[in-house]
């Protein structure tokens, strides 16, 4: 019988997680039954195409406990009356004495529902993101005796208290992250957890081959190049860093900017842009779904993002997108934030200048404006590096494995 996980997700369906999206269609064409539980109810106002053709059930935990009380009772009542309550409740309060909110007390409450919910087929929990839903699949994991996975990410390393890191990557099973300054990270705080270094990757057989560009320099106002950037309205998109590189641009470029995310920084970026004077350049198209995000792509000319390290010290590791936009020949320009390196070669798939430069992010972007055989040439081998570096299929293949041999040995033991 295939094996059978639950797979815990902040909230889904999210257009800005498309990498969960294709993981999870992945692991059901491996042969595993998948259960989809989330933490929230989706806000986008679209979906990708992707989710429509990913079958596993979805259920949705109380969002705020008080408004669902009957469940959240019954998860308590279901929990009382366990034999493993005890271990849960000294876990939970040894938690709650060093983060005493009332978040620590919703993720408890969801995670007996889910304990109470989750069928008996279920041999497997694996949670995406190292804070709140790692949260909810431990204490459920513990009430019900099994191990748990995690697959950490960004901001959840990055922001998510020493302590609880670490006792989290002890308890778990195993916890896979896909770049190597995460896997660095984890492993400094807790050496003996086992840690998978297992990239996201692009599923390239889902997207179009690289369109022939035609060297476009942005000489005529009437043939502007193209720059194009997907990213959240976020501080660690760095996207007022950006607009400040655009505005520094020589007024002999003609150039066209297509922003493609929602987040809650856009009105002020968008009273930035008319600040600065550019805002007749820009088109904000918002949230986008997957295929109109790729034919973004194909229309461009360059692909311009500025990480940088947010003040409470998110990060991004290896946006999927930029892998994405070298699938299809784009160079890109980045800022060194985050795990950006770990993909971009500087001079080779792209240019890299460091973070919150926005004066040396201009130079990079005028100077590939300018020089249509560097962008050529970045274009082309920036495909070839995802091609044979950060193709997903291998990645995959491995947390499959990985999930059905957990899911197995859960089995057992619930059997002995």
């Amino acid at each position: 019988m295939a094996a059978s996980i639950a797979v815990v997700v902040k909230g889904y369906p999210r257009l800005s997680e498309t990498f969960i999206a294709q993981e999870l269609l992945a692991l059901e064409q491996a042969g595993l039954r998948l259960l989809i539980v989330s933490l929230r109810h989706p806000t986008d106002p679209a979906r990708h195409p992707i989710h429509d053709e990913i079958r596993a059930p979805v259920t949705y935990l109380p969002e705020y406990l008080h408004q669902e009380p009957a469940r959240v009772a019954a998860g308590l009542l279901y929990a009382i009356r366990h034999r493993r309550f005890g271990r849960v409740a000294g876990l939970f309060f040894r938690d709650l004495r060093r983060d005493p909110t009332a978040n620590r007390l919703r993720r408890l409450g969801q995670a007996l529902v889910l304990a109470r919910e989750l069928p008996p087929s279920v041999t497997c929990i694996y949670a995406h993101y190292l804070h709140t839903p790692t949260s909810v699949a431990r204490y459920a994991a513990r009430l019900l005796g099994l191990r748990f996975a995690i697959s950490a990410h960004a901001k959840d390393i990055w922001t998510t208290p020493a302590w609880e890191k670490r006792e989290k990557l002890v308890d778990a099973a195993w916890v896979t992250t896909c770049t190597e300054m995460g896997f660095g990270h984890l492993h400094s705080l807790a050496p003996t957890a086992r840690l998978l270094h297992l990239p996201h990757g692009v599923d390239l057989a889902r997207l179009p081959r690289p369109p022939a560009r035609d060297g476009a320099t942005g000489v005529s106002p009437g043939q502007p190049i193209e720059l194009v950037t997907v990213a959240r309205a976020v501080e660690k998109k760095g996207l007022d860093t950006l607009l400040e590189a655009l505005a520094m641009l020589p007024p002999t470029i003609h150039w066209r900017w297509r922003h493609i995310g929602a987040g809650p920084l856009q009105p002020c970026l968008r009273r930035q842009a008319e600040e600065l004077g550019i805002d007749d350049r820009i088109e904000w198209l918002g949230a986008t779904p997957h295929d109109a995000v790729v034919e973004a792509l194909a229309r461009a000319d360059i692909f311009c993002l500025a990480l940088r390290t947010a003040a409470d010290g998110d990060r991004d590791g290896i946006p999927n997108v930029v892998a994405e936009a070298m699938s299809q020949g784009l160079p890109v320009v980045c800022t060194t934030g985050g795990a950006v390196a770990e993909l971009v070669e500087d001079g080779r798939t792209g240019l890299l200048v460091p973070a919150g430069d926005a004066v040396a992010l201009g130079a990079a972007i005028a100077r590939l404006v300018t020089d249509a055989g560097l962008r050529h040439a970045l274009g082309a081998t920036g495909r070839v590096v995802v091609e044979t570096r950060f193709a997903a299929g291998a990645a995959q293949a491995r947390l499959a494995r990985e999930l059905e041999a957990l899911a197995e040995k859960n089995e057992v033991a619930r059997c002995a």
